[in-house]
């Protein structure tokens, strides 16, 4: 077994927790602006750590006074906005445990969430989530108040909990230590009924100091800020939002997407955090509108210079000539990208699912280092990060100070250290079989390189074995393919068939730019499945998926679906992962017509 140890760069503190760094920052450093919320002016408003922290402990005792006791479960369930973190903070501060759902959740999902957590209060934050909740309810979910963020459940808090002395709340803070469990957070449920992670304070605390240490040139840096716009719910998000308080980095929050580029010119992020559709879809977005201005060209050899001035960076550094040519497209194409962004972001942080070498050594030639890591819920996000003095694209890093990687023989990845989580809730069954010895089993597929960067190459539940014997791990085809601009989502399938195809979705905010560059009228998603232009287009982005993977991995034939994958649908999972088996069930006509060439291309 291949093992990788990084010791950690902070001492452990078993008697310290959350609640400390949020104190620690008001005493210390209570005049810093640890926030900035965005007013109904528009405007982004500071909140020093001072505040906040008279904040918290206001919500706190509006809690106490709800009668919620150390130990308790409170359910969270909103978008990302300032209040999630308010909350979940006080949560803490009054001895309790953060229960969050993601705000797009089933009727189904909450009522299972609630009910296996035993949650004792829901916060919530609109009318849609209390119905969504009451339904739950209605369905046996255990029946407790709800509070609604946007009916000023702050507010109301804070008035109840008036008569709460500053003493209980110490008493609380003190009731908790490493070892007390700071949430619980449910995983996705791709594979079946989702299992509720215990993590602990130790968890986040002693990752996110040595995380701290770890980026420093990043969460560190003079003015260091960041603009979260993944939902709060995921276990990355969460974990950046403890790291900005170990780091006393600004943080911001954006709850629509929709209005995303907006609120990064306003807030100027020095980092950001995404997952990799994000940056495909920026990628593709500026391909689109170089084209629509006809400047595609343009855009294209200015990639094509990104990429080659990274790859340089990797192999004894850019020459002359492609530094002149560099110089010339950064005023021309990246300095407008970068401004798309804020026009301060140096670094970003991927997970997720793998960013691929094309995105990587792109952005980082435009300016902006993509820092990819790897982790899951169960290992309280990262496990791996590449850092800025300590990268290779391509990889996910090497394994946070704190924290061993290992390959098992069968090619597993393992997972042991301060991230670990301590099990899952009341499912001891699972908790055995996925823990062993410290050793946390991910189902991650990979391989650690002799300078200790761990590369991922798939899932173990997704291996794909054709039935001529042939191992195949469809991430790397998917991957590629969705980098396409046409493309919004894939599935490699093959099963126990004689060779490998896959099912397509279409981009339909794409595809209306994209035949309007080449003088097309416009199409329906349905009309384009059977275009023979559109069809060629896919065909070459499978074509150059096939160079990543042998012949007998290879995709042989695709099926243009004329509906898109969606988390609404219920084929994926709010951080954007494919259901397999909800997709091979509801599409499997689509696949039987790949093999009776129906469908094939």
């Amino acid at each position: 077994m291949r093992e990788i140890s990084v010791p950690a760069l902070v001492a452990a503190r078993p008697e310290a927790n959350l609640t400390d760094l949020v104190a620690e920052n008001a005493e210390a450093f209570g005049h810093l602006v640890g926030y900035r919320r965005r007013g109904a002016d528009g405007l982004w408003h500071a909140v020093t750590w001072a505040d906040f922290r008279t904040e918290v402990e206001a919500v706190a005792k509006g809690l106490v006074a709800r009668g919620v006791q150390p130990g308790d479960r409170v359910a969270l369930m909103a978008r990302t906005r300032y209040e999630w973190t308010l909350v979940d903070v006080a949560i803490w501060f009054a001895g309790a445990i953060t229960v969050p759902i993601y705000e797009t959740s089933s009727v189904e999902q909450v009522q299972w969430i609630l009910s296996d957590s035993d949650a004792r209060l829901c916060v919530v934050e609109g009318a849609p989530h209390r119905s969504t909740v009451a339904s739950a309810q209605d369905r046996g979910a255990p029946q407790v108040p709800i509070l609604v963020m946007d009916d000023d459940a702050v507010a109301t808090l804070t008035a109840a909990g008036s008569e709460v002395s500053d003493d209980e709340i110490t008493r609380r803070r003190a009731t908790l230590n490493g070892a007390s469990l700071a949430t619980l957070i449910y995983t996705s449920g791709t594979t079946g009924r989702p299992k509720g992670c215990e993590l602990t304070h130790a968890n986040f605390y002693e990752l996110a100091v040595n995380t701290t240490q770890h980026l420093a040139q990043v969460v560190r840096a003079d003015d260091a800020s960041t603009l979260l716009f993944l939902p709060l719910a995921h276990v990355f998000a969460r974990f950046i939002q403890v790291l900005c308080i170990a780091a006393r980095a600004e943080l911001g929050h954006s709850p629509d997407v929709k209005n995303l580029l907006d609120d990064l010119a306003g807030f100027r992020p020095s980092f950001i955090l995404a997952v990799p559709r994000v940056f495909e879809k920026i990628y593709n977005s500026a391909e689109a509108s170089a084209t629509a201005d006809g400047k595609g060209k343009i855009f294209t050899s200015a990639a094509q210079t990104a990429t080659a001035y990274s790859q340089a960076l990797d192999a004894g550094g850019p020459s002359m000539l492609l530094k002149a040519r560099h110089l010339v497209f950064d005023k021309l194409v990246y300095s407008r990208l970068r401004g798309r962004m804020g026009g301060r972001v140096a670094y970003a942080v991927s997970g997720g699912a793998a960013l691929g070498t094309r995105l990587g050594h792109f952005f980082r030639g435009a300016g902006i280092s993509v820092l990819e890591g790897w982790g899951l819920t169960e290992t309280t996000a990262p496990a791996t990060v590449n850092t800025p003095d300590d990268f290779r694209i391509g990889t996910v890093g090497r394994p946070v100070p704190g924290v061993d990687v290992a390959v098992s023989d069968d090619g597993e990845l393992l997972v042991r250290g301060v991230n670990v989580m301590a099990g899952y809730y009341r499912n001891e069954e699972a908790t055995a079989a996925a823990l062993n010895a410290g050793w946390f089993h991910t189902g991650d597929i990979g391989e650690i390189d002799t300078d200790g960067f761990v590369r991922i190459t798939g899932r173990k539940k997704e291996i794909i074995v054709t039935a001529g014997g042939k191992n195949v791990a469809p991430a790397v085809l998917e991957d590629r393919l969705r980098g396409h601009p046409l493309v919004s989502q894939c599935i490699v399938v093959g099963e126990q068939r004689p060779f490998i195809g896959a099912l397509v979705t279409l981009d339909d905010e794409m595809l209306t730019t994209w035949l309007a560059a080449r003088g097309r009228p416009a199409l329906t998603v349905t009309q384009a499945t059977t275009d023979p232009e559109v069809r060629a287009a896919v065909q070459m982005a499978v074509d150059d998926a096939n160079l990543a993977v042998s012949k007998a991995e290879s995709i042989r034939a695709f099926a243009l679906l004329d509906t898109d994958f969606t988390e609404a649908g219920g084929h994926l999972t709010p951080k954007l992962s494919i259901k397999r088996a909800v997709v091979t069930a509801e599409f499997a006509e689509a696949i039987e017509g790949l093999y009776s060439g129906g469908s094939g291309a």
